[in-house]
This record gives structure tokens, C-alpha cells and sequence, in this order.
């Protein structure tokens, strides 16, 4: 990158630098101010020559050429000072007498240098100026990186609707105080639907920041889980942002952040789950404690196990890091069980925090009820004996009374205010009624509404939805004279909906308001999609959009900017104009899954047709009127058909459609190899693989993975489609792919029950068939803590002590990773080794010591006789217990020690735990634990993904190698 200036230029400055601070070396006291402000430049300086390594954009550039050039001036400036301000002293009185410039014993004269120190302090500020622009600049695309969520509008919307005083018996709760100030601990707050959970999560986390707002070494991260948004909330979104908040509140951004941006930015990739993960872990190590609070667990998207990995990840970070957590949730048996054990307060909509609510809102009532504080008392005082823990209720009953004309009408609304199981329902049901009794507009514009939330796939923000609203059948363009004000839109609603300010979201009152809508929407709206479609069609056929795709990012986020509704759609009828249709396939394939993190205009397939998109969403009729116009089996650039995409959403009468007139069956996509068959056997759509089925389509086929239909059905958990590929002749139940894994090894794996009890029934299925590292359905079963799928396993002869490449059990696999309750089931069998020794001679107690798992070692404890065997290396649990830091689980053993006499040898053990490196590089030995941060040498996996595994000298000397596999070490 050229400057404008050349090196030369930098390498002469900073001779002159150098010999300037030669110069002053010996200055005397009176010269100490302008000293100081040039070891400020000079250090700058040096700056100012990093700053040219580095990425800059022009006017960054020309400032800092104006700045180094200004710099320049200074120092030779300086330099002409200090000589003005020397004389030459000679000493001896030969021809060899050495001349030294000596400072002059002159008064010092103010006015000659104080313009230069004015210059000086003027360039040091600029150059600050600019170096921190630069890595604010460097940190904010780091951590946009990392994910794009932010949770903080959400946080702001929420404390802003907090009552003054609201949600104080919380903060002052004996049990809240005691997770403020224990280290470690947990506090769990289920509630009923509406008692005020999110609200009172907003004041934890505001207490939370004002309480040690002055500790940077305390850490603070929070999720706001949304049933809405499970799309974006998967378990990597959801650690990544917990990973990108703590690193936010760093100074600067931690190296272990900046490792993991550079790894990934030249390829365009993204970090894998375990990647986060282990940047998590280093990132929280670095606080002496962190707060981690999330809301609405109940609310976490379950798929893929995502809420147990979560909660998995927040776990881990608490036993090894000073870690505090709180969670709120629903009373669901499968997030209270993760919580036994636990600090647990219920969250019940406080009486006098209801009447606080209430009493805050009273100008919302009528002017007359403003006027009579008896009357407002009544109000009060009947909603809060109703409400009986539900906060959303005080809400509602109070909306109720905002259309009521006299205290009369007032006192008998109160007296008919629904109670009892279905209390929500009678209350929703109440609000529809007063909006039918509306005029017609503004009934017509609140069913418009509840129907596009209701039936939205994301949330939309107010731009979209009064674009949607906006929009009339055969507009050609958008006419902004029909839009309708965001308060009026919302004031139809009978208090159903309501707007974060922050992040500009409307949304529905609450996720009850949601599921009543899914229930009851053929009541209320019942042809909202087909209205939808047709607004989604009008708008996709604007005139601006013919031009086709878009050509680059800026363009197209351009035409998103002007068109706020265009990267929303339902299903959309398409149109025979191929520009509509390649403009409409960008925005879909745009907000795709697998091109979430890319660049808009990157790796989005390209050459869709309008059947390709009809197919898509599943209009038959489009279909019907297309087949004639486009090709039937025509390819995108990811050789997907029309058929493809039919089978992969589940769309019925579509695809019989399409196979009536004649698509083929077999295509493959070129990403993953896919036939439409795996697609829908992937997705679990069962009547559309009994068409594909009795069309003739191929059951064994394989993609690039070397997975069948089965695999995929199996992996996911898809009962129905699994029971019909079993009934179907030819199928093969014990087929591997590329790894080994068979079907039942992937629904075991993944936790089935239902998948795996269906399996088992089938005959000749391989119980104990091992994938290519030698694992078993039971081995991963009982690793991942399906205790359920492990519980027909044994039932049906799996090997419990079936050794993978590396000489693990399946206890051996459940004590590794903490699951106690795996390990009683494979104990209780009476036929397992409880000290079975891996490649490594660990055994269950020792790497359950190793890992932390304290329960499963207090366990193990009653049962092993292994209590202070080493391992190849020489280290006993006790010693990896002390190595770890896990000092709880050094003293039950120590303890155990004592009561069988074993006599411990307190120099072979260590003595220091792990530590945290004070300049924020963290890297630790993936065996021993020793922080090797400092270390000049250092050695990682050639075989585990690069340098995700890293060693100390002293375990590469002993010839250490993975853990989990024998694996070869490099020299880094």
C-alpha cells in the first residue's frame, strides 16, 4: 500500500527520533515538561509506523500522512532546540580530547519552545485519535463476525417498561443475595405463563450492571430466548453471543477472539461449535467472575439437542471459571431437572407489584376515573385479587376497561372478568370481541395486523409491516400515502400488540397471544395466508425489481434499504418474468440457513426459474401454469430440480404434480448429493416420501456422506418416515456411511428413543455395530446422557464393555462427560469393569476427575478400587484432581485415601492450578492443563482440526498424545 511517502521517509524519522532521545538523555530539570511530551511522540510514533501495516481506507490514509509529515517538522524542530540549548565541552588538553555536548547552564526560555510543545501535544493526540479509530474499527468487525445479535434493545425495552420499585422483593430475596455472592452458584426462577419472568430477568441484569459497574474484571452476559426467533437462536448463535458480550467488556478484544477471526476471515468460513466453545471457556477464565442470565429457557429451540448444549457449554464455564448463572423458564419437567440441586425461586406476579403496575397506569383509563380515587382503588384492588400471579393479566383486564364510558359500566366489566384454567383464552377472546365492535376500518386494519404477526416466519420490524399494510392488488410501485401511522396500527389492537422501541420489532403482547392466535386463526382470519400471498406477489412484481438480481452487495442492500418488506416473505406465487424471479431467489437464498454469515451476494444459487420457486413454496396452481414455460427438470447452479426443493419443504401436491408430468427421480444436488427422496426423509415429511416411493424412487441411494434415506430420518428423529422406510422392502437397517454409523447409531447418538425403540424391533438390526473410530450406538448413547436410549440398549444386548480405537467403554465415555445418571444405568447392570483402562490406562474415575464432574467421581468413589491408580503418564486422579484445580474433588479423595490407608506423597502432587495469563493470551496444555501462554514452544495435532489441541514440554516429553485419539504432535 503506497502512502504517498516511502519507507525511507519512516527509517529517517526514526533515526531522527532516536538520536533526538539521545539528546535529552541528560537534560536537566527544567527541561523535564518537553522531555515528557516527546517520549510521548516518539512512543506514536512508532505507532504511527504500526499503523501502516494495517488495512486503511483513503481519508485514514491522507491523515495519516498529513500527521507523520507534521511529525517530521516537530522532531527536526526539537532537534535545532536542543542544540540551541547545548554547548561543546572539551576535556584534556591533547589533540585526542574528546568534545561532549553538554546542556548550557542558561535560564530556560518559555517562550522559545512552548509553540513547539503545543505542536507536540497537538500530534500525539492525533496520532492516539487515529491508532484508536483503527482498532475500534478492527474490534467492531471482529465481533459483528462472531454474530449480529444483539440482545441490548431488547434489555432496554424491557427495563423501560418496568414500574419504579417493580420487581425489588426479588433483588432483596434472601436467595438472590446468596447467588450475588457465592461463586458458582445458580439460581433457577420458573413461573407460570405471564408472571412477569422477562421483566423481572431485565431488572436482574440492570442490578447486575449498576452493582459492579465499577468492577472490569466482572463479566456480564445474558440471552433472551425467543420462540420466534429459534431460526437465529441456535445453540453456536446463542454461545457466540454470550462469547461476543464478555469479550466486549474487555479493553481490548482477547487474543483467543482475534485467533479465531483470522482463522476463518481469508477462507469465509465459520467456526465450528466446538471452536466457540473453546474460545468461550478461555474468554470467561479471564474474569475473577461472570454472570450469565437467561430468559425463557422453555422458549430454546430443542432441535439438535441446542438447548442441552447450551446449557452444557454455561455448566462447564461455571465449574472451571468463578461463573454464576441465572435462568428463567416455564415449569417444564425436561429444564427443571438440569437445574436439581439449585438455588430455585418461584416467580409469581407480586401483589404489590401489580398494584405499582396498576397505579402507573391509570392515565390510560378514561378522564373520569383520573377524577375519582375511589374508583381507581376498585380497579386496583379487583384486577389484583384476579390476577393470582399472572402479570400479563393485569395487563389485559386493565386494556378491558380503556373503552368503558361510566364507572358503572367500569365496576361491571371488573365484576365479569374471566377466571379459572382457560383464563387467558376468555381474556384474548374479550379483546377480539371489542375489536369486531370497531368500525370497519379499523376492524379490518387490527385483523390485517394480528394476521401478518401471527402467520410472520421472524419478527417484523414497523417499516415492514406498514409496507405490508400499504400495499393494494396490482400496485406497480408503493405508494407512501398509504401508509399507515405505527400508533394507529397499534391502537386498533385492544392492547394484542405492542413495539420495542429499541430494536423498532412489533410484535404480539406475549407468546400466549401467539399460540391462542395458531389456534383459533380460522376463527378470526381465516384466508390471512392466501391475503398474504397475494400481497407478497404484488410486491415482488414492482416495476424496480424487472432489472433482475442484484450484481453486488451494495446494490442489493440498496434495493433492501428502499424495499423494507422485500427480504420477508411467506409463500409467494411467482411470476413468468425471469428478472422478478432471480431477484425474489436472491433475498430466500440470501436469509438461507447454510448462507447466513456469507456476504448477500455470495454462494447464493443462481438460475432458479419460476418453478423452482413455485416448487419451493409449495403453489400448485403457479405450478400447473408454469409447466408449460419453464423446463420441468431444469437445474440451479446447485443442481437442484423443482422436484428438490417440492420434497425438501413437504409439499404434497406439488410434487405429485410434478412426478405426474414426468420429473425425474434420481437428480443430485452437487453440494451434498442429496436425491428429493433424502430431502424429504431428512425433513420428516412422511406422505410425501410414500409418493416418492411408489413412484419407484431408488431407497438405498447414498449421497456425497454416504447416507441414506434412513440415516437422515434416523439422525433427526423422524418416527413416522422411519416406521414407513422400515416397512419398506429392500430397505437396509444396518447401512453405513462414510464414518461408520449406521441408522441406529445416529438416532442413539442424538437421543431418539422413539427412532431407536423402532429400530430394535426390526430384525437382523447390528446392536453393537461400530462406526470407524470403534464407537457403538451405546457408547455415544451413554457419552451424550440419553439415558432413555441407553435403557433400551441394554435391553436388547448392547456390549457394555464394547472397547472404540482408543480402548473406552461406555462408562468410560459417560464419566468423561459428567453423566451421572448413564453411569448408574451401565453400573446397575453388574456387568460393566468399573475400572476398565483406556489407550491411555485412564480409567472412569480418572478422567471424571479430570473433566470435574464431581458427582459422577463422588459415585465412582463407592465403587472403584482404581482410587489411586496412575495412568501411561504417571498421574492419579488425585494428581489430575490438584492439576485441574478442582480442589472439592481433590479433598473427597484425599479423604477416600484416608479411610482405605493410602498413604499420598504430597511432593509427587502438584501444587499449582490452572491459571490466567495477565496480558490476555490464554492457552492452556489440552492434558495436563498447565498454562503454556508464556511458553516459546509449544505443540499442536497435525490430525485434530491444526491447533486445536495443544501441548507443554513436559507432556510432549513423555510422549502425550490426543485424548482422544493417538494422534501425531507437531513441533509449533
Amino acid at each position: 500500500m503506497s502512502f504517498g511517502f516511502s519507507v525511507g521517509d519512516f527509517i529517517a524519522a526514526i533515526e531522527l527520533a532516536n538520536r533526538i532521545r539521545k539528546e535529552f538523555v541528560n537534560a536537566p530539570g527544567q527541561f523535564k515538561a518537553v522531555s515528557d511530551e516527546y517520549a510521548a511522540l516518539a512512543t506514536f510514533w512508532d505507532i504511527d509506523i504500526n499503523l501502516s501495516d494495517h488495512e486503511l481506507n483513503d481519508q485514514q490514509q491522507t491523515h495519516l500522512q498529513e500527521i507523520s509529515s507534521s511529525c517530521r517538522n516537530v522532531l527536526n524542530e526539537l532537534e535545532k532546540a536542543a542544540r540551541k540549548y547545548q554547548e561543546v565541552e572539551c576535556r584534556g588538553g591533547s589533540l585526542s580530547t574528546k568534545a561532549k555536548r553538554v546542556w548550557k547552564r542558561l535560564n530556560w526560555e518559555p517562550e522559545d519552545i512552548r509553540e513547539l510543545r503545543d505542536r507536540i501535544t497537538s500530534n500525539v493526540l492525533l496520532l492516539n485519535q487515529l491508532n484508536r479509530k483503527q482498532n475500534d474499527q478492527e474490534r467492531h468487525i471482529t465481533l459483528n463476525w462472531l454474530t449480529t445479535i444483539d440482545y441490548a434493545p431488547q434489555q432496554s425495552d424491557f427495563i423501560n417498561r418496568r414500574q419504579a420499585g417493580t420487581g425489588q422483593w426479588l433483588i432483596d430475596s434472601e436467595e438472590y443475595q446468596t447467588w450475588v455472592q457465592t461463586p458458582k452458584k445458580t439460581l433457577f426462577c420458573p413461573g407460570i405463563p405471564g408472571a412477569g419472568k422477562t421483566i423481572l430477568t431485565a431488572i436482574t441484569i440492570d442490578d447486575l450492571t449498576m452493582r459492579f459497574r465499577s468492577e472490569a474484571d466482572i463479566g456480564i452476559a445474558y440471552l433472551y430466548c425467543n420462540f420466534r426467533r429459534q431460526d437465529e437462536q441456535k445453540a453456536d448463535d446463542l454461545l457466540a453471543s454470550l462469547l461476543k458480550q464478555l469479550s466486549q467488556e474487555k479493553a481490548s478484544l482477547p487474543d483467543s477472539v482475534k485467533a479465531l477471526y483470522e482463522k476463518h476471515k481469508d477462507k469465509r468460513t465459520r467456526p465450528s461449535f466446538d471452536e466457540i466453545s473453546k474460545t468461550f471457556q478461555s474468554v470467561t477464565a479471564m474474569f475473577s467472575k461472570v454472570f450469565i442470565v437467561i430468559d425463557a429457557l422453555d422458549e430454546c429451540r430443542t432441535t439438535n439437542g441446542c438447548r442441552e448444549r447450551l446449557l452444557t457449554e454455561i455448566f462447564l464455564a461455571q465449574a472451571k471459571s468463578r461463573a454464576n448463572v441465572f435462568a428463567t423458564s416455564r415449569v417444564l419437567t425436561e429444564v427443571t431437572e438440569k437445574f436439581e440441586g439449585s438455588i430455585s425461586l418461584e416467580i409469581r406476579a407480586n401483589e404489590e407489584d401489580v398494584r405499582r403496575y396498576l397505579n402507573g397506569c391509570m392515565f390510560r383509563l378514561p378522564a373520569f376515573v383520573g377524577r375519582s380515587p375511589d374508583l381507581q382503588d376498585e380497579i386496583k384492588t379487583g384486577i389484583v385479587l384476579l390476577v393470582k400471579g399472572m402479570f400479563l393479566l393485569a395487563q389485559l383486564y386493565l386494556d378491558s376497561l380503556i373503552g368503558k364510558r361510566s364507572a358503572k359500566a367500569i365496576r361491571t366489566a371488573i365484576a365479569k372478568l374471566p377466571t379459572g384454567t382457560n383464563v387467558y383464552d376468555c381474556a384474548y377472546n374479550d379483546a377480539m370481541d371489542r375489536i369486531e365492535g370497531q368500525l370497519q376500518d379499523q376492524k379490518e386494519l387490527a385483523k390485517q395486523v394480528l394476521s401478518w404477526i401471527t402467520c410472520a416466519k421472524r419478527p417484523l420490524t414497523i417499516l415492514e409491516l406498514q409496507h405490508a399494510l400499504a400495499i393494494e392488488a396490482s400496485d406497480s410501485k408503493l405508494d407512501e400515502e398509504n401508509l399507515s401511522q405505527i400508533e394507529d396500527i397499534v391502537s386498533v389492537c385492544a392492547g394484542l400488540v405492542t413495539i420495542d422501541e429499541e430494536s423498532g420489532i412489533v410484535r404480539l403482547v406475549h407468546y400466549t397471544t401467539q399460540e391462542y392466535f395458531e389456534r383459533t386463526q380460522r376463527q378470526w382470519f381465516p384466508k390471512a395466508e392466501s391475503e398474504i400471498t397475494t400481497i407478497c406477489v404484488t410486491y415482488l412484481s414492482f416495476n424496480e425489481f424487472e432489472s433482475g438480481i442484484c450484481q453486488n452487495d451494495d446494490e442489493f442492500k440498496k434495493r433492501l434499504e428502499s424495499n423494507k418488506l422485500y427480504d420477508y416473505k411467506g409463500v409467494v406465487e411467482f411470476l413468468r418474468k425471469q428478472g422478478h424471479v432471480e431477484a425474489s431467489s436472491q433475498v430466500l437464498m440470501a436469509i438461507k440457513e447454510w448462507s447466513k454469515f456469507t456476504e448477500y451476494s455470495q454462494e447464493i444459487p443462481k438460475q432458479m426459474t419460476g418453478l423452482h420457486l413455485a416448487a419451493y413454496f409449495g403453489v400448485d396452481n403457479a405450478v400447473r401454469d408454469l409447466l408449460g414455460s419453464n423446463s420441468l427438470d431444469s437445474k440451479d447452479s446447485d443442481s437442484r430440480t423443482p422436484l428438490s426443493y417440492a420434497a425438501d419443504n413437504g409439499h404434497e401436491a406439488v410434487v405429485k404434480l410434478l412426478l405426474d408430468n414426468g420429473a425425474e427421480l434420481e437428480t443430485k444436488d452437487s453440494r451434498i448429493g442429496r436425491t428429493p427422496l433424502s430431502c424429504a426423509a431428512e425433513r420428516g415429511h412422511k406422505a410425501v416420501v410414500k409418493l416418492l416411493l411408489d413412484q419407484g424412487a431408488e431407497l438405498e441411494t447414498k449421497d456425497s456422506y454416504g447416507r441414506t434415506p434412513l440415516s437422515w430420518a434416523a439422525f433427526h428423529g423422524r418416527e413416522a418416515v422411519v416406521q414407513l422406510l422400515l416397512a419398506t422392502e429392500g430397505v437396509d437397517t444396518n447401512s453405513k456411511d462414510n464414518h461408520g454409523q449406521t441408522p441406529l447409531w445416529r438416532a442413539a447418538a442424538n437421543g431418539h428413543e422413539a427412532v431407536v425403540q423402532l429400530l430394535l424391533a426390526t430384525k437382523g438390526v447390528d446392536t453393537n455395530s461400530k462406526d470407524s473410530h470403534g464407537q457403538t450406538p451405546l457408547s455415544w448413547a451413554a457419552a451424550n446422557g440419553c439415558e432413555a436410549v441407553v435403557q433400551l440398549l441394554l435391553g436388547h444386548d448392547a456390549d457394555v464393555e464394547a472397547q472404540d480405537s482408543v480402548s473406552r467403554t461406555p462408562l468410560l465415555h459417560a464419566a468423561k462427560n459428567g453423566n451421572k445418571a448413564t453411569v448408574d444405568l451401565l453400573i446397575a447392570t453388574n456387568r460393566v469393569d468399573i475400572d476398565s483402562r483406556d489407550y491411555y490406562n485412564s480409567t472412569p474415575l480418572s478422567v471424571a476427575t479430570r473433566m470435574g464432574h464431581k458427582d459422577v467421581v463422588a459415585f465412582l468413589l463407592t465403587k472403584s478400587h482404581a482410587l489411586n491408580m496412575p495412568d501411561s503418564f504417571g498421574r492419579s486422579p488425585l494428581w489430575w484432581a490438584r492439576r485441574t484445580g478442582y480442589l472439592e474433588i481433590a479433598d473427597l479423595l484425599l479423604q477416600k485415601c484416608k479411610e482405605e490407608g493410602i498413604i499420598i506423597q504430597e511432593d509427587d502432587l502438584p501444587t499449582a492450578t490452572i491459571s490466567v495469563p495477565s496480558d490476555n493470551s490464554s492457552r492452556w496444555c489440552d492434558v495436563c492443563g498447565l498454562d503454556i501462554s508464556k511458553e516459546d514452544t509449544y505443540y499442536h495435532c497435525g490430525v485434530c482440526n491444526s491447533g486445536d489441541f495443544d501441548i507443554c514440554r513436559e507432556c510432549f516429553a513423555m510422549k502425550a498424545h490426543c485424548l482422544d485419539e493417538p494422534h501425531t504432535l507437531i513441533r509449533e
